[in-house]
């Protein structure tokens, strides 16, 4: 059973404020609500941070992707427990704070250091019995969201819509054009490489703080899989017109320069992006159509962009070569 919000968040806090005080290093004792989605909650109280992870989490999938964290410290920001705790029927991990990526100075968003770590974690081989990186599921939901969302029909479910949603038909047009493997309804073509499965610039925080290197948070959807989806987001954003062509640029330099096996050394990279991104744009694009209708409001620049990515895209094939020597 899920617990209600009034019981989780005193109850992570209660758990962040102990971790806290039991540590040698002196507590501030300043305590926070850091996000609370229904995919996942987080508190903190000083230096420690307590996260709720989404229900139904498996226990032996997240422990096993804690052990990853663990075992590499200079890529992935380290657990402070090696086990998740259940907490009002929740998994809950505890982690050290880390500085996160300040969202209102896009100019000095660290770009070439994501590519540097995506490579290192890239060129790790994922450990036998980790599970599957699970971006191709987020974006499934994102689409199963969308449909429950804005296709039903009036009076078949309270969360559901009065009616369909015009921008509703060209993101699934665009996402039944996508390789089965990038629906989630086949295996991926790689299942050796250790991907992170949903690289954004919120997934990135200094440690210490506030002055160490970047590592990479987040290990919900770690896993084994296909690492271009790593890449897929920038890519993504950078077709649509969000991402200006130097950011990328320096994205995808650092990336090659790090020895990244995504995309080959040189020339084009877009057989290797092309099904990846175009997966990234119909997940944004359902989300977004999704949290505008559920609040009642017309899609901003942003969200038409995605949705107007996506009907260009279901009129042309994607590429689907994955082979490039790595």
């Amino acid at each position: 059973m899920t617990p209600a919000p009034d019981q989780l968040i005193p109850a992570l806090t209660a758990r962040a404020r102990a971790t806290a005080h039991a540590r040698p290093a002196p507590c501030p004792c300043g305590a926070a609500t850091l996000a609370d989605r229904p995919d996942g909650t987080v508190v903190r109280h000083g230096d420690t941070v307590a996260k709720a992870h989404p229900p139904g989490t498996g226990p032996a999938e997240l422990t096993s992707r804690l052990a990853v964290a663990a075992s590499h410290p200079g890529i992935l920001l380290p657990p402070l427990t090696p086990a998740p705790l259940d907490l009002h029927g929740r998994l809950v991990t505890l982690w050290p704070y880390g500085t996160p990526v300040d969202p209102n100075d896009p100019d000095a968003a660290p770009w070439e250091a994501a590519a540097t770590l995506l490579a290192r974690l890239h060129r790790t081989p994922a450990p036998e019995g980790l599970p599957p990186m699970r971006g191709p599921v987020k974006a499934a939901q994102a689409i199963t969201r969308l449909r429950k969302t804005t296709t039903a029909p009036p009076g078949t479910d309270p969360h559901a819509a009065a009616g369909p949603h015009p921008a509703a038909a060209p993101v699934l047009r665009a996402w039944d054009t996508l390789p089965a493997w990038a629906r989630a309804e086949a295996p991926m073509p790689d299942s050796t490489t250790l991907c992170h499965g949903d690289l954004h610039l919120g997934q990135l925080v200094r440690h210490p703080a506030p002055g160490g290197p970047w590592l990479l948070i987040d290990v919900d959807d770690l896993g084994a899989g296909v690492p271009s989806w790593d890449l897929a987001r920038p890519a993504a954003w950078y077709a649509c017109g969000l991402l200006p062509p130097g950011a990328w640029a320096r994205f995808l330099a650092a990336y090659r320069d790090a020895g990244g096996p995504a995309v080959p050394a040189d020339g084009d990279p877009w057989p290797a992006l092309d099904v990846p991104a175009r997966a990234l744009t119909v997940q944004t694009a359902a989300r977004a159509v999704a949290k505008a209708v559920a609040a009642g409001r017309p899609l901003d620049e942003v969200e038409q962009a995605v949705v107007d990515a996506c009907d260009r895209m279901s009129g042309v094939p994607p590429q689907l070569r994955q082979d490039h020597a790595k």
